[in-house]
């Protein structure tokens, strides 16, 4: 009979896999409420990747209130941008004058903006020292090539042939997820055809903390305010013409960029090379199994034109780690499929509605159909018209809807 080794593997109770945002998320909430769970962070890229991500992402109120709680937000206000309106206008990129359909603003609460713009780096690296505060270890360069089920703990392989067990493995390593391949979990995906383009820019005028969304053609381009006169951009394009515009000489870039930004906001400049993202719509048909409970990306991939694909996986990470740490405070198996699936019926509708709602929305707005532009102009000018629908978009856009939101999200703790 072979020799049974599992006994000299390192045992935890909760292995996240992933280091982004969501992952970080999950452990620091868990292992913040529950100190006693042994909880361990390993990620697939080398340990400083994540400082050369030049993005910035859209944190919604009820992120922001969640990661007061956690003690993250001091570290990361000084870097955010409040959004305080956002205006929204349908036409060509040539077009001389872009009507405004379209503005909303408010507050989800008295004083609190309904989001702030974050730069990546910034709320990586506050959920990073959180961890380190909390005694939480991140092992960089671990990629997961292989999984087994056991009646009480997964083993999780890795690439380089060490092995570790866990009671519950969490996979937040993105929407092409190997652990979710390697648990046969099957997804339903649709590619656009497009990629979004992502940069920084410089302007001569401030923005006001305001946000544009412009729906041109081939789809959103959405301007998002950023601290000292600088904006993050999100430009969707055709597959072909985003790579062709990356590829291109930096003046042709600027002047293509320049037609869709305007000079409203004086001269811009480029403040960091653009690169460019696939973009669809990609929905796991189950976020859980026994000891496996998918997060983030690796749970769905959506459209960014609602700009809740961030807040979409802060929504998870609150409640799976409500889910866990209630489960340990009763005595009850963490990893076990009935603990878990409590988790799974909590988020599952909520995604799907906004991944639907995401797939119309692209559908309906990237295009330059004559008679599909004239209704929207009406409903967006209807809609504007309207305080209750203004105000539901607010509550949507701070991230307190969708059913029952996590305790963690009211900026209570678990």
């Amino acid at each position: 009979m072979a020799e049974d080794t599992s006994r000299n593997l390192e045992r935890f109770d909760v292995v996240v896999a992933g280091a982004g945002y969501v992952g970080l998320s999950v452990a620091v909430s868990i292992k913040a409420s529950a100190p006693a769970l042994r909880v361990l962070v390993v990620d697939a890229a080398p340990a400083e990747v994540w400082r050369r991500d030049g993005r910035a992402s859209a944190v919604a109120a009820a992120a922001v209130r969640m990661l007061e709680r956690l003690g993250v937000w001091h570290a990361i206000q000084g870097e955010a941008e409040p959004i305080r309106d956002m205006i929204v206008t349908d036409s060509r990129a040539g077009d001389v004058v872009r009507p405004t359909l379209l503005t909303f603003g408010g507050e989800a609460g008295p004083g609190e903006p309904f989001a702030h713009m974050v730069p990546n780096t910034a709320l990586n690296g506050a959920l990073r020292a959180r961890a380190a505060e909390l005694g939480l270890e991140i092992r960089a360069g671990h990629a997961v090539d292989g999984i087994e089920e056991g009646p009480a703990f997964t083993t999780v392989r890795f690439a380089e042939g060490a092995s570790i067990e866990t009671r519950l493995l969490v996979a937040a390593d993105g929407v092409h997820s190997t652990i979710r391949r390697l648990s046969g979990i099957r997804t339903v995906h649709q590619d656009y055809g497009q990629k979004g383009i992502v940069c920084t820019v410089r302007h001569e005028r401030p923005h006001n903390g305001r946000a544009e969304e412009h729906f041109l053609p081939a789809g959103p381009f959405a301007i998002l305010p950023l601290k000292n006169n600088r904006s993050s951009l999100v430009w969707t394009e055709s597959a072909a013409e985003a790579d062709r515009l990356v590829r291109a000489d930096e003046m042709v870039f600027e002047l293509e960029l320049e037609r869709r930004f305007g000079l409203k906001l004086g001269a811009i400049t480029v403040e960091d090379r653009p690169r460019a993202f696939p973009l669809g719509l990609t929905l796991a048909r189950d976020f859980v199994r026994p000891r496996l409970a998918l997060a983030g990306d690796a749970a769905h991939g959506i459209h960014p034109i609602a700009g809740q694909g961030l807040n979409l996986g802060f929504k998870d990470a609150a409640a799976l780690a409500e889910t866990v740490v209630d489960a340990a405070r009763l005595g009850r198996d963490i990893g076990a499929l009935d603990t878990l699936e409590r988790y799974q019926r909590w988020r599952r509708f909520d995604t799907l509605r906004m991944g639907l709602t995401t797939d119309v929305l692209n559908r309906l707005f990237s295009n330059d159909n004559g008679a599909l532009r004239a209704v929207r102009s009406f409903g967006l000018s209807v809609v504007d018209r309207l305080p209750f629908a203004k105000n539901g978009f607010v509550r949507q856009a701070s991230g307190l809807t969708g059913g029952a939101v996590p305790r963690l999200l009211q900026g209570e703790a678990i």
